[in-house]
C-alpha cells in the first residue's frame, strides 16, 4: 500500500526539502527560503493507522540544480584512532545582523562542490533566559546582540568537536518564545564547517578554531530593511518594537562589538552574496586545503586492529570453498550466482543471531511448555544499496518471512568522485525497526557511510542498524566503525588491501556486473568500489 512508503523520485537530485541551517540565522531572509510483510520472530502488530509518508524529521539537504549536499555533515577523512588526517576546514562568517551571512554561506557551499558540509549558526547558542529576562525580551528590552547573550562555552565545545569530526548535538532556539526547544539536532563532522554569527570573531577561543575568517560588510540601511522584513514575516514582531530594539541594542552592539572585529578577518566581502570575486577566492583556498587530504586516505588503516563492532563469519571449509568459487575470474555466471546466494543465506542467518531476543514461553501440541526466544523489538526491515545490494534481498526474504524492504541508490559524482544520493524508498515508520542494511561489497565505505547517514536522518537508532556485506576491505570496516561506532558490521570475509583505484585486493571483481551479466555505466557507484575520494 502507498501509505507504507516514503518515496523520492529517481532523479539527479532527491526532492525532499529541509531547513538549510542548524538554527534560524540572523540573515535567514537571504537563505534557501513492495511493502513485502513481517519476520517470523516479529510479534504480531495491530493494524497501523494511515498517515502521511513524510518522515518525522526532514533530511538536512541543500539542493542545487545538479547536486544534493548534506549540511548535517559526516565524519570526513579519519583514522581508527579517532583523529582526522587533517581536521575539518572551518570557515567563520561574521557581520552585522541581516548582513547576508547565510546567503554567503550557501553560495560557498554550492561553489565548493563537496557533498558533506556543516552549516552552524551562532543563533542556536543563545543562552536560556530566566523569567525576568523572558519578560524583558517580550517587551524588546533584552539585548540579544551583547556577547553575554550567547553561550560561548557550549559553542566552543561544539565547534571543537565538529572540527575533529565528532558527532554533536546542537540546541534549537525558538525566536518566537525566546527559548530553546526540547529537541536538539544531531550533527556529524564534515569536510568543511561553515560557522556564521554576528559575534563569530568576538571570542578568543572561537578564533583559534577558525581556519578562515570572513567578514560580510553590508550597508547599514540595507541591513535594517532586511531585518524589518525578516522579523515581521518570520518572527512575528511589530515595526515599532523592531525599530526600538535596533536603535537601543542592535546598532550600538554593531559599533562596539562587531565592526571592530573586521581587523581579524582574512577576507572582507562587501555586498555579501553578490561579490563573486571574493567568493571565488574563498572557494579556491578551501579546495587547495582539501586536496592535501586526499592522498593520505588509501594507507591510513594499515596495521590497525579491526573494530569490536565487526563480526566475520567463521571461515569453515564450506565458506572458504564458496569464496574460492565466487572469487575465481573463470567462474561462469550461473555458478557465481548460485554460490553467492548460498553465501548470502549463511550471512543473513549469522546476522540474525545479533538481534536482541527476549524469553517467551509457548505451549507445545503435547501440552508441555517450551522456553523460547522472540525478537525484542517491533520489526525488522531490510534496506539494499542499489544495485548490487539488491541481490541480497532474496536471501533475507527466505529467512525472514514477509519482511519489509527499502532501497537506496547512491552514485558517484564524475567531477569529485564522492558519493551522492539519487533515489530513496523506505517503508514508513522505519525509525521503530531494526534495519539490515545490505551491500555486496564495501571497499572505502563511502556508499555505506552515506546509506547509514540516510537512515539516521530518518530517525533510525544507530545501534539498530546492521551493515551486511559478502566482502569488505579493512579500510571500509574502519571507516564505518569510526564514523558510526554503534553500527554492527557483519561480513563473510575481510581483505586487507585496496588498490589505487580503491578496488578490494584480492577482492571479488565488480559484483554487480558478474551477477547481472552487465557492464556498469561509468558513473554507477557499485558497492563503493572504484569510488575515488
Amino acid at each position: 500500500p502507498g501509505e507504507d512508503w516514503q518515496v523520492l523520485p529517481s532523479s539527479p537530485s532527491p526532492t525532499p526539502t529541509a531547513d538549510t541551517s542548524l538554527g534560524s540565522g540572523d540573515d535567514s531572509l537571504d537563505g534557501l527560503s513492495n511493502r513485502v510483510t513481517r519476520c517470523p520472530l516479529t510479534p504480531s502488530l495491530s493494524p497501523r493507522k494511515r498517515t502521511t509518508s513524510q518522515s518525522k524529521t526532514e533530511p538536512p539537504l541543500l539542493r542545487t540544480n545538479k547536486r544534493t549536499i548534506y549540511i548535517a555533515g559526516r565524519p570526513p577523512w579519519y583514522n581508527v584512532t579517532g583523529t582526522t588526517f587533517k581536521e575539518a576546514f572551518v570557515i567563520g562568517l561574521c557581520g552585522g545582523s541581516a548582513s547576508g551571512k547565510t546567503t554567503v554561506a550557501n553560495k560557498i557551499i554550492e561553489a565548493l562542490d563537496v557533498p558533506w558540509v556543516v552549516l552552524l549558526s551562532m543563533d542556536s547558542f543563545y543562552k536560556v533566559l530566566n523569567k525576568e529576562e523572558q519578560e524583558l525580551a517580550a517587551k524588546n528590552e533584552y539585548n540579544f546582540d551583547h556577547p553575554d547573550a550567547f553561550d560561548f562555552e557550549l559553542l566552543v565545545t561544539v565547534l571543537r568537536k565538529l572540527k575533529k569530526g565528532k558527532s554533536i548535538k546542537v540546541p534549537v532556539y525558538d525566536f518566537t518564545s525566546h527559548s530553546r526547544r526540547k529537541e536538539w539536532k544531531t550533527v556529524y563532522g564534515a569536510n568543511v564547517v561553515i560557522f556564521e554569527g554576528i559575534l563569530a570573531f568576538a571570542n578568543k577561543e572561537l578564533l583559534k578554531l577558525l581556519d578562515m575568517k570572513v567578514f560580510v560588510d553590508t550597508d547599514s540601511d540595507i541591513r535594517l530593511i532586511r531585518r524589518l522584513k525578516r522579523d515581521i514575516s518570520q518572527r512575528g514582531r511589530d515595526i515599532s518594537g523592531i525599530i526600538k530594539q535596533y536603535n537601543k541594542f542592535v546598532k550600538p552592539a554593531f559599533e562596539q562589538y562587531i565592526e571592530p572585529t573586521v581587523q581579524v578577518a582574512d577576507i572582507v566581502v562587501p555586498r555579501g552574496g553578490e561579490n563573486f570575486v571574493a567568493l571565488d577566492l574563498i572557494v579556491q583556498h578551501v579546495h587547495s586545503q582539501l586536496e592535501k587530504v586526499k592522498s593520505a586516505l588509501a594507507s591510513a588503516h594499515q596495521g590497525q586492529p579491526l573494530p569490536k563492532t565487526l563480526s566475520v563469519m567463521e571461515s569453515t571449509p564450506q565458506v572458504r570453498g564458496m569464496h574460492t568459487i565466487i572469487r575465481n575470474k573463470e567462474t561462469n555466471r550461473d555458478e557465481f550466482i548460485f554460490y553467492s546466494k548460498r553465501l548470502m543465506r549463511l550471512l543473513i542467518e549469522h546476522a540474525l543471531s545479533f538481534l536482541p531476543l527476549k524469553p517467551v514461553s509457548v505451549e507445545t501440541p503435547q501440552g508441555g511448555v517450551y522456553e523460547g526466544k522472540r525478537l525484542s523489538g517491533k520489526r525488522i526491515t531490510g534496506v539494499s544499496i542499489l544495485r548490487a545490494g539488491e541481490t541480497m534481498e532474496q536471501a533475507l526474504m527466505a529467512v525472514c518471512k514477509d519482511i519489509r524492504l527499502g532501497k537506496i541508490l547512491i552514485q558517484t559524482n564524475h567531477d569529485t568522485g564522492e558519493p551522492e544520493l539519487h533515489y530513496l524508498r523506505l517503508p514508513k515508520d522505519i525509525s521503530e525497526d531494526y534495519v539490515i542494511l545490505m551491500d555486496s561489497t564495501v571497499s572505502t565505505g563511502a556508499a555505506a557511510l552515506m546509506a547509514v547517514r540516510v537512515l539516521l536522518d530518518h530517525d533510525v537508532a544507530e545501534d539498530k542498524i546492521f551493515l551486511l556485506s559478502l566482502l569488505m576491505a579493512e579500510m571500509g570496516v574502519h571507516s564505518v566503525a569510526y564514523a558510526f561506532p554503534k553500527v554492527r558490521i557483519i561480513t563473510t570475509a575481510v581483505d586487507k588491501e585496496v588498490n589505487d583505484q580503491f578496488h578490494i585486493i584480492p577482492g571479488i571483481g565488480n559484483f554487480g556486473d558478474r551477477y547481472f551479466g552487465t557492464d556498469a555505466p561509468s558513473d554507477w557507484c557499485e558497492s563503493d568500489e572504484g569510488m575515488d575520494f
